[in-house]
């Protein structure tokens, strides 16, 4: 049986997802959490094989949650279960460790299908998150010759972001503070001429720099 653990603020939602799993026979909610507080430690005490994540909801969002869950190393498959289709929060997504990115939309039968795929070593994404994912991931690199400005400490950096690290965790995994890291990350920006940390990432993913 697969353990799925919920966090959404919608409770009739909630409760629709958990009625849809109790008619098969092969996939069960264990809980369900309005929002993503303490996600890691939830994740730790009810051992889920896959987390549905939300990303708009009170306290701390889904892409925090995100980030707790990864930070804690505990090797579960999270979903992001979401409306929102815009690119930072896809990117951010990905980028932090998401292993899938299902709209909220997605027919109720497809829904446990990304379950199932995700268990199966899949990535399942709805179509059109698919779609941007690829255009934005398969865009020729125009500029490669920006990441060759980067010296050898804002290329580890930017590699360490990529993988979804936080400041802090980057920091720690350098030996530096966060404060020389956050130069580092300037430096970064202006070399490859954007301005968020998905930008940075896209860039790098697109140049296959790790």
């Amino acid at each position: 049986m697969l353990r799925v653990l919920l966090f959404e603020d919608n409770a009739d939602l909630a409760e629709s997802l958990a009625e849809l799993m109790k008619g098969t026979d092969d996939i069960r909610m264990v809980a369900h959490y309005g929002n993503a507080q303490r996600a890691e430690k939830h994740v730790a005490h009810h051992r889920p094989d896959v987390v549905l994540m939300d990303i708009d909801m009170p306290v701390e969002n889904g892409l925090q949650g995100l980030r707790a869950i990864r930070a804690g190393e505990s090797g579960v498959l999270v979903l992001m279960f979401t409306v929102m289709e815009d690119n930072e929060n896809v990117f951010q997504a990905i980028c932090h460790g998401a292993s899938g990115y299902l709209l909220k939309q997605t027919a109720p039968e497809m829904i446990l299908e990304g379950i199932r795929e995700a268990m199966g070593g899949g990535a399942p994404m709805t179509p059109s998150i698919a779609r941007k994912v690829l255009t934005l991931f398969a865009q020729p690199f125009k500029n490669s010759e920006d990441l060759q400005k980067l010296t050898a400490r804002e290329h580890d950096v930017l590699a360490l972001l990529v993988r979804g690290h936080s400041y802090k965790m980057a920091a720690a995994q350098l030996d530096i503070g966060v404060e020389t890291l956050r130069f580092h990350i300037k430096n970064i920006y202006a070399k490859l001429h954007v301005n968020s940390k998905s930008e940075a990432v896209a860039k790098a993913l697109r140049n296959r720099m790790v």
